[in-house]
């Protein structure tokens, strides 16, 4: 198959922990031909979608891990899948992206959907879920936010569309910070916030389960690092082999149908003790580390779903 990745810069990706690497590795594995461009390169031209960018091949090279091809311009109804993997800020840049590949999917697969990507970003579909979650609310509004405070006493204050743990604050029972940091968060965007009461069993790590069509296929265990809230690896989150819990299967039962149906094939999502935080569907990662400590291809489960919906 033709596949295209809309990604960002694929020669400043980590070989090592980065999900689309191996993704693309994997489908070269296969016998795929590949085609990398950035987001900004994105375009709808008279009908058609196109894509400024280079045909590559990867290595498992430290420093030489992508071979460019020649820039050229490609339609993208020539390829059979395309995938939408740019990291967020889920702004109006990355959702104009999904309206233009919206123009070629189905008949080029976009994995994932891009209408439903566009529709559950990861911190608002968990509401569908709210017996699963713990005690959340999203609000601009600076009394509402008060009010959750004073309430749960203990929290987590975050963007509604971060991503990697960036600008993520804990504010304790004695926190007087929350003024502050709502005028901070103001003065950036117009965007309300997610509050959610915080979970102490964190300390024991934040797992990232991943699905592939709906169906779990492994977890990692994040442990925040000492003397932080936060367990994302981007900011020093240490990885550690774990195992699905009873809970973890009983989540992904209730989600799993729902992501399968809305196109969603390679999902991962947040879970904190036994409580579901986030489903993360725009460019989650977390495939090489749960290999590394399975041994499981996860990659190749992804490419087989995905081969088996071209077939």
């Amino acid at each position: 198959m033709k596949i295209a990745f809309q990604m960002d810069p694929i020669q400043s990706v980590d070989i090592n922990g980065d999900s689309s690497f191996r993704l693309a590795e994997e489908a070269q594995a296969r016998g795929h031909e590949l085609f990398f461009y950035t987001p900004d390169k994105l375009a709808y031209e008279e009908g058609c979608v196109t894509a400024r960018g280079h045909s590559f091949i990867v290595k498992r090279v430290q420093g030489d891990h992508a071979e460019l091809g020649e820039e050229t311009v490609v339609d993208l109804a020539d390829f059979d899948v395309v995938w939408l993997r740019q990291d967020p800020p889920f702004d109006m840049s990355y959702i104009t992206t999904t309206h233009i590949l919206d123009r070629i999917h189905p008949e080029t697969l976009v994995v994932n959907d891009p209408f439903w990507v566009r529709n559950y970003p990861e911190k608002l579909l968990v509401l569908d879920f709210p017996d699963l979650t713990p005690p959340t609310t999203i609000a601009r509004d600076l009394e509402t936010l008060k009010a959750f405070k004073e309430k749960h006493g203990d929290i987590i204050l975050k963007p509604l569309y971060g991503n990697g743990g960036a600008g993520v604050f804990r504010l304790g029972p004695d926190d007087r910070n929350m003024t502050s940091l709502h005028e901070l968060f103001a003065g950036i965007n117009r965007e309300p916030l997610i509050v959610q009461k915080f979970l102490p069993v964190v300390s024991k790590g934040d797992k990232r389960v991943i699905l592939v069509d709906g169906e779990p296929v492994g977890a990692i265990n994040r442990v925040p690092a000492k003397g932080e809230t936060r367990s994302n690896m981007h900011v020093g989150g240490r990885p550690e082999k774990c195992e699905l819990t009873d809970r973890d299967r009983e989540i992904c039962e209730r989600i799993g149908p729902l992501l399968k149906e809305k196109g969603q094939v390679f999902v991962g999502i947040d879970v904190i003790g036994d409580w579901l935080t986030e489903i993360n569907v725009t460019s989650p990662t977390g495939i090489q580390e749960l290999e590394r400590f399975d041994g499981v291809n996860i990659a190749a489960k992804i490419w087989e779903a995905i081969e088996a919906k071209k077939a």
